[in-house]
């Protein structure tokens, strides 16, 4: 179990599919009021089998939480949340995929942007990021995957560097970074 009270600043929760990221993330805020839970992903209306994975995330998450559809327009989102409000975002790597044909200016200036908004929040609220880990999987066999790959792992790097707070979830397990690893130099 974690201590609640420690649920502080950015909260960062990674791992790979399928391996309890968003439980763990919801878990990590289950205790707090009010709660907004800003869901990134496209709603995918023709293919069932994302349809039941959004299914049993709306089954999980408290009737009282405000949920946000962002899509594209994360930082529009997350300034729309009450700042008395603790914040979850589900999951990084979609935001990541609506923006990938942002020129490589205008990805930087999304990232700076969307870094500066989570810093500002979680000043005075907590906000737990679930973003997907990319690395561990085949190396993509696409241009536009391997784009996505280290616009995501970039991505998650800098936020690291702002986290109060890390967690690698694999296998249902969760493994807080912050305790157990040290930062790789520059």
């Amino acid at each position: 179990m974690v201590d609640h009270q420690l649920l502080q600043g950015l909260v960062l929760v990674t791992g790979p599919s399928r391996g309890g990221k968003s439980r763990w993330a919801e878990h990590l805020v289950g205790r707090c009021n009010p709660v907004s839970y800003v869901a990134t992903s496209d709603p995918r209306p023709d293919d069932p089998a994302w349809q039941e994975r959004i299914r049993l995330h709306r089954d999980r998450r408290s009737p009282d939480w405000t949920v946000i559809e962002s899509g594209a327009d994360l930082v529009d989102a997350l300034n729309t949340i009450p700042g008395n409000h603790t914040v979850l975002i589900d999951a990084l790597g979609a935001f990541t995929a609506w923006n990938l044909d942002a020129s490589p200016e205008a990805w930087i200036k999304l990232q700076e942007e969307l870094i500066t908004c989570l810093q500002s929040r979680s000043r005075s609220q907590p906000v737990v990021v679930v973003i997907e880990e990319t690395g561990w999987g085949v190396v993509p066999a696409t241009e536009i995957g391997g784009l996505f790959r280290d616009r995501q792992g970039r991505l998650a790097q800098q936020l690291e560097t702002i986290a109060s707070r890390s967690w690698l979830v694999v296998q249902g397990r969760a493994l807080d970074l912050h305790a157990l690893g040290c930062s790789v130099p520059d």
